[in-house]
């Protein structure tokens, strides 16, 4: 009787609660059997990250409308309840933390579960705006939400030995700019507002796929390390940028300033970013030419494919991801050399960035910049 006390979307909040309960007891006796794994750890840290998930919604339930100013809708809505699976995905994954990586089949599973997390990213935020269901309950769970994924899955592939610690840095990165950002608000210093960048929101979806990707067990150490320090280094320049505009370091409203983020924008996609295809079209050739173990004719034949849709910008943000997993599946455990480190750094940054100018189909750099869900037309 007492929950009828409740609003329906807060008896929405606890049901949701109560099927993450049993999503913890259905993975805690599946994982009872499992030898490498200890059911009852892996059960006390998933719940102790599902409660702070489920927390984290109920205590913003009020703000489950699509501005300030609007009536608060009368449920929770897909969207919200997509976000609320990613939380929880997370926190299943979180379980595996301070365990040594499982072998055979259990040894997907972490990887898997953030994978999905991961489109499921992308996926809640499509439904939310196609569905005409935004909320501000929406906004702040997803940035809630990809902190916490983005802090469990670098601890744990830390902890597998599939990156180094120092991509961590990315991690904190996000907790010490908000507490930055409130330290300057609590000594009433003038907080100035960020310049808008598709950038931005470009590095931290792709540094949610490379984790996903890093702790599926067919990717290995060194290779993995290597790719996250490229992953790495942009997007620390990107949070050291903003801190700058934030603490008003770099005047984003100054006419010369603007100018110069227009200039380097400029470069880069008309000279850098097109210098890097031709950089890994040349290292691929060297590493295909100088391969002693030949894998496999097919493999090969496809990295050189797939340098010359780089060649010409024919989706090569696609084509770069490729070439990333076909290196991580052919190198293995294998040292990394200084072809391998080029091709992995100019297929990583092409990655972020994009092919630039002189590309004749860009058509996966409007998919990443998009907002899926909104009308186009």
């Amino acid at each position: 009787m007492a929950i009828r006390m409740f609003s329906p979307v807060k008896r929405e909040a606890l049901l949701a609660g109560l099927m993450g309960i049993g999503a913890l007891l259905v993975g805690f006796f599946s994982l009872a059997n499992i030898t490498a794994i200890n059911a009852v750890q892996w059960l006390l840290i998933a719940s102790g990250l599902w409660c702070f998930v489920w927390w984290e919604l109920w205590r913003r339930v009020e703000l489950n409308r699509a501005d300030a100013e609007s009536a608060p809708y009368s449920r929770l809505g897909l969207a919200n309840n997509l976000t609320l699976v990613r939380g929880g995905l997370i926190a299943l994954t979180g379980g595996f933390l301070l365990q040594p990586q499982a072998t055979g089949l259990v040894g997907w599973i972490p990887g898997v579960l953030y994978t999905i997390a991961a489109i499921l990213d992308r996926v809640d935020g499509f439904v939310a705006r196609r569905t005409k269901r935004t909320s501000i309950l929406g906004s702040e769970l997803d940035t809630v939400y990809d902190a916490l994924g983005l802090l469990v899955a670098p601890l744990l592939a830390v902890g597998y030995g599939k990156i180094h610690w120092s991509f961590l840095l990315v991690s904190a990165a996000y907790y010490i700019f908000v507490w930055g950002l409130y330290w300057r608000g609590k000594h009433n210093l003038p907080v100035y507002p960020l310049m808008p960048s598709m950038l931005r929101r470009t590095l931290a979806g792709f540094q949610m796929g490379l984790v996903a990707l890093v702790l599926l067990p067919c990717f290995h150490a060194p290779f993995t390390i290597i790719v996250a320090v490229a992953f790495t280094l942009p997007i620390l320049l990107g949070f050291m940028v903003d801190w700058l505009v934030v603490s008003g370091r770099i005047r984003a409203e100054l006419a010369h300033n603007q100018q110069f983020f227009n200039r380097l924008a400029v470069f880069s996609r008309n000279i850098f970013q097109p210098c890097l295809r031709l950089v890994l079209c040349i290292a691929l050739a060297i590493f295909v030419y100088t391969f002693d173990a030949l894998p496999s004719i097919i493999l090969l034949g496809s990295l050189l494919l797939l340098g010359g849709v780089i060649l010409l910008g024919l989706a090569g943000r696609v084509g770069a991801v490729a070439i990333l997993a076909l290196l991580g599946f052919i190198h293995k455990a294998q040292p990394i050399d200084a072809t391998i480190t080029i091709l992995i750094f100019s297929s990583a940054w092409l990655t972020l960035l994009g092919t630039g100018r002189f590309s004749l189909w860009q058509w996966d750099d409007h998919w990443v910049n998009r907002r899926d869900g909104e009308n186009t037309q």
